[in-house]
């Protein structure tokens, strides 16, 4: 039997270590840890031993992984899933493509609504397809359509009209999702955020048209952020592309992380760590990291006042060595436009081509 491709192999590595980080120690108390020593992990007796080889990566982003899940909660299980049961609310035709406006159950009681795009019949073997994140909006999932407001943000409708099988979630509680944060048993949205963002990579290879080996994953600011969070647990998302969405904690806003701390994001940096980045057990650094060797294109604006691109330009240097041990430094990208929080059309359209490049027939 012939061996599996190299990409197969990887995708399988770091799922299987993924896998192994699922339950998280929970310390008593918050530790100070130094997050941009990327190539270092801690050991059993909680001595520091340097990352020489891919096996100690795994090592280090299966602690990532419990960082995270210390500071959103658990990721449930996904063992017992309910069927999607997906529903069809109404459609639109568009340009080569059909429009449909769907909800589909996340997990019990929990109908996610989303706009669907899927290429008209033809010929062509399957599609790749897209998981496209909206920004804080409350038009949510519709802010990233045509018809959306801001010709900046229609990167769903701008995929579609590439060929892609695109889904276009609602974040709660914005656009049509009406999801109460006090009755479920979810520690933060964001990890909220990122069950139902795999469910609708479970949803996009559900279709018959989509090849289930080619998922991406694209969003500005919230959804910028959420692209990245999503795609570090859910290695089925061959590239992911982030705009305005992130920088380290202690570059946010001069390191005063409250703007983070809302149910629709992580309460306890704000309960639990107190506002302090130095106690906060994962940052961006490590999100960074986690997603290699996948292909990674930040949209990182000169004059983004949410997101300050000074901390991204220290952050990109300490995850490129990590991309370079995996033999794949050319899979991290960055760009500066001169601008303020946006998604300029020059950027927008590099980091397509990025995505073709990327989810491209082998």
């Amino acid at each position: 039997m012939a061996a599996p491709p190299q990409h197969e192999m990887t995708r399988l590595l770091i799922t299987l270590s993924l896998l192994a980080g699922m339950l998280p120690s929970l310390a008593t108390e918050p530790s100070r840890i130094d997050h941009s020593r990327l190539l270092v992990y801690r050991g059993q007796a909680g001595g520091e031993h340097p990352v020489k080889t891919p096996a100690d990566w795994a090592k280090r982003r299966r602690q990532i992984v419990d960082g995270m899940q210390q500071a959103m909660g658990p990721l449930p299980s996904r063992t017992a899933l309910p069927p999607l049961d997906m529903r069809v609310r109404s459609q639109t035709d568009g340009d080569g493509f059909t429009r449909l406006s769907i909800d589909f159950l996340t997990e019990k009681n929990d109908r996610l609504p989303a706009l669907l795009y899927r290429p008209k019949a033809t010929r062509l073997a399957k599609r790749a397809g897209i998981l496209a994140l909206h920004p804080t909006s409350p038009l949510g999932k519709h802010r990233v359509t045509k018809q959306g407001g801001v010709p900046n943000r229609a990167y769903a409708y701008e995929l579609a009209r590439r060929g892609y099988v695109v889904i276009a979630p609602d974040y709660p509680p914005f656009g049509d999702y009406a999801y109460d944060f006090e009755s479920d048993d979810y520690v933060s949205g964001t990890m909220k955020g990122i069950f139902n963002h795999m469910r609708c990579v479970d949803l996009l290879q559900s279709l018959p048209e989509v090849d289930a080996g080619r998922i991406g994953a694209i969003g500005h600011s919230l959804g910028g952020h959420n692209a990245m969070f999503v795609g570090v647990f859910d290695t089925r998302i061959s590239v992911i592309v982030s705009s305005c969405g992130w920088t380290p904690f202690h570059d946010y806003y001069g390191g005063k992380i409250a703007g983070w701390t809302s149910d629709r994001y992580m309460p306890l940096l704000k309960t639990r760590y107190k506002l302090d980045p130095d106690c906060v057990p994962f940052d961006f650094y490590e999100v960074v990291a986690a997603l290699a060797p996948r292909v990674f294109f930040s949209n990182s604006p000169l004059h983004d006042s949410n997101f300050d691109v000074r901390g991204v330009k220290k952050a990109i240097p300490k995850a490129r060595e990590v991309y370079k041990l995996l033999g794949k430094a050319d899979a991290l990208q960055l760009r500066t436009p001169d601008c303020k929080h946006d998604f300029p059309v020059e950027g927008r359209q590099e980091s397509y081509r990025i995505i073709d490049q990327a989810l491209s027939r082998e």
